[in-house]
């Protein structure tokens, strides 16, 4: 008997994700579950410069600016309950300080585009394709920061608008780094404010446009939403909220993308990065004993070796 629908996955042929690899993840607060496990597993990877960003649109943006090295001025931020913030960022981003806001911006232009010339991969997660408009400068904005409603007009992007953002994208990402792999996946986080229905058409848009994009070189899909959906098409596997994928759906989709994506090397190696992360967090009942000295000597060898192998790697 069988309890379950699999979505058939096949290795990579090429591209594979190894401990020499730089990836750079953006959009999605899912993108955000995935970069956190390339972070416990040392890779070398830096997600969301901006924050999260939701729709391509603001994925676009970012990459523009980044590219042509757009400086941040007094006339790029709004000011709201009592913070500045910018409307190509997330909250995140946000200070009380409206010289350190604008500091954090430009740095940030400034690294992304360096790290985007020297990446490898680019996983591009996409949550929806619903935007608002900020109506008084009519431009459709990354975050709305809690101002109110009624100065911004919502809008679902159509599949062509989406397809000609997202290769818009690729060719930017590819004037600078001609080799850069870029992964699309749509995020399983169900966007319920925006309603039932429209969830589902938002995603069903997203889905639509990526695979009207997959026929360019170096471009790919994972069908992190459709794991979710179909193997995963119980509420056990989310969150208290009902609406975000739970720890277990994490590691679930997260192992499926290793064994897609990952070299052989790499998770070997990954193995050895988990021992001593388990060995780190370790609480010993006496911490003085002879046995837990001589473990902590032993893992001080484990971090050596693998820093040996790959300078990067600290713990």
């Amino acid at each position: 008997m069988n309890l379950q629908t699999k979505i058939p996955l096949k290795k990579a042929s090429n591209n594979l994700v190894c401990f020499e690899s730089k990836l750079i993840l953006l959009g999605s607060c899912f993108s955000e579950n995935i970069g956190n496990k390339l972070n416990y597993f040392k890779f070398q990877s830096n997600q969301n410069p901006f924050g999260i960003l939701f729709h391509p649109k603001a994925i676009e943006n970012l990459i523009t600016n980044a590219i042509n090295e757009k400086e941040y001025t007094e006339t790029d931020l709004i000011f709201q309950n009592e913070r500045w913030h910018s409307f190509d960022a997330h909250s995140s981003l946000s200070t009380t300080n409206k010289d350190e806001i604008l500091n954090n911006l430009n740095a940030v232009i400034s690294s992304t585009k360096k790290e985007l010339e020297e990446a490898t991969h680019i996983i591009i997660t996409l949550g929806t394709a619903w935007v608002y408009r900020f109506i008084e400068t009519d431009k459709i904005v990354a975050n709305c920061h809690k101002i109110p409603q009624k100065k911004f007009l919502k809008e679902l992007l159509s599949v062509d608008e989406i397809t000609e953002s997202l290769e818009a994208i690729i060719v930017l990402l590819k004037a600078i780094n001609k080799d850069i792999h870029v992964l699309f996946t749509v995020s399983p986080v169900r966007h319920l404010k925006d309603g039932f229905v429209e969830n589902t058409q938002s995603k069903a848009h997203l889905i639509t446009a990526i695979h009207n994009i997959l026929n360019e070189d170096n471009v790919s899909y994972f069908p992190s939403y459709e794991i979710m959906m179909d193997e995963l098409r119980d509420y056990r596997f989310y969150a208290e909220d009902m609406v975000h994928p739970n720890k277990t759906a994490i590691n679930y989709i997260w192992e499926k993308f290793v064994a897609t994506w990952f070299s052989e090397e790499a998770t070997l190696i990954m193995k050895e990065v988990e021992i001593i992360q388990k060995g780190i967090s370790h609480r010993p009942f006496n911490p003085n004993s002879i046995q837990h000295q001589q473990f902590l000597k032993n893992l001080e060898v484990k971090k050596d070796k693998l820093n040996t192998q790959f300078s990067f790697i600290t713990f």
